[in-house]
């Protein structure tokens, strides 16, 4: 089969790779119809995750048609069309049992990310995520093993396009998490750091919560104009206002700052001078500079949800303004299983549009191609399909 495979920092190719077997009786083998590349994609391609290998196959959002199962897999059957979850959860642990899916303490034999973890079991298993998070193969191939298949494999209706629902396996959970751990509900104010696929996602979700003041932070103008259109969020640019934070807590009521915010940025943030020299000298292993803003931005009593992803220490967190604040802080991988049925629901009624962020698709020969149109942000770049089989030239923009 075709795979995409990591060879070293941004170096990937699409090579062939043997095709997957069953390796447990509650396996599948999927056909894989359409993939993404995932912004937490970056981070790998970059070399920034520890556990990468040369020859690993990325890629954690994927769907597609069951060709094969295992002797006592009885959810899912052959010829069925599934969306996949990022997160390979058991369903029958202590954190299944408690809809806490990315806590999942049996698919994991990875060590995880935490450095101080004191006999803590590892979390859940993710596809194509490096050791530490299993070195399960992804999903940006022709077709996958999906172990755990009587828990995560989650039927969509052939009514729905493959660019509706594919999102269902990441970004749009992550986005709906994230917007229900900030508690943002009818007339709440919320600041989005990060206008890229999930900081999106999140003020779609966050608008129908009822939040009536959206902000929203980024670098690049194409995407904060796409929000302001779309989502009605009021875009602020980090790069034509090098304090974000005060001036959104100029433009809320009482100069109080906003209830909640979103980090939707994670440890790759542009940071100080300082922060790039910690993290090149492996003294630090993220930026502080979104989670800075977003303690700064928020109001005393509110709520910091962190959907971006971090690793190890961070220079300057500010835990004594975030004590003095009283803030509440909410973070983690999504419980991706917990939040399907009612986002399907969303989707059929037309109440959430997924697919509206998608500016390209792309046979899966030129993955490689897409990985540095997506993380150099070129032809106004959103959010990229990858389809397996679509004839290369035939790229849609």
């Amino acid at each position: 089969m075709k795979a995409l495979t990591y060879h070293g920092p941004h170096h990937v190719s699409v090579d062939n790779q043997p095709d997957p077997g069953l390796q447990a009786a509650d396996d599948i083998i999927l056909r894989v119809t359409a993939t993404a590349i995932c912004g937490s994609d970056l981070h790998l391609y970059r070399g920034k995750i520890p556990g990468t290998h040369h020859g690993d196959i990325f890629g954690h959002e994927f769907m597609g048609e069951v060709v094969e199962t295992g002797s006592q897999v009885t959810a899912v059957r052959k010829g069925d069309r599934v969306v996949v979850p990022f997160v390979i959860a058991c369903g029958d642990c202590f954190f299944c049992h408690l809809h806490q899916y990315a806590a999942c303490e049996s698919t994991n034999s990875g060590r995880g990310a935490i450095l101080n973890r004191k006999g803590i079991t590892p979390p859940a298993a993710l596809f194509g995520y490096s050791d530490m998070y299993g070195g399960i193969p992804g999903g940006q191939a022709e077709y996958v093993r999906v172990p755990k298949a009587n828990t995560g494999p989650f039927k969509v209706p052939d009514t729905l396009s493959d660019e509706k629902v594919l999102f269902l396996s990441d970004i749009l959970p992550t986005a709906w998490q994230a917007v229900k751990n900030a508690e943002v509900t009818q007339g709440s104010s919320v600041a989005i750091y990060g206008a890229g696929p999930v900081g999106l996602l999140s003020a779609a979700c966050a608008r129908l919560s009822g939040a009536e003041q959206i902000f929203i932070i980024d670098h690049n103008d194409y995407r904060l104009e796409f929000a302001k259109q779309r989502y009605g969020a009021i875009p602020v640019n980090f790069d034509k206002n090098d304090d974000p934070a005060q001036w959104i807590i100029e433009n809320t009521a009482g100069h109080r700052g906003v209830d909640a915010v979103i980090d939707a940025v994670g440890f790759e943030a542009k940071g100080s001078l300082t922060e790039t020299v910690l993290s090149n000298l492996k003294i630090e292993g993220s930026s502080g500079k979104a989670i800075r803003q977003c303690i700064a931005a928020v109001r005393r009593g509110g709520i910091v949800s962190v959907p971006g992803v971090y690793a190890g220490f961070i220079h300057a967190f500010m835990f004594g303004d975030a004590f003095d604040k009283g803030l509440t802080f909410k973070m983690g991988q999504t419980h991706v299983h917990a939040y399907l049925p009612d986002l399907l629901n969303l989707i059929e009624q037309g109440l959430l549009t997924p697919e509206e962020i998608v500016t390209h698709h792309l046979p899966l020969e030129e993955a490689a191609r897409g990985y540095e149109i997506f993380e150099k942000k070129e032809e106004m770049c959103r959010k990229i399909i990858l389809v397996p089989g679509m004839a290369t030239g035939k790229a849609t923009v």
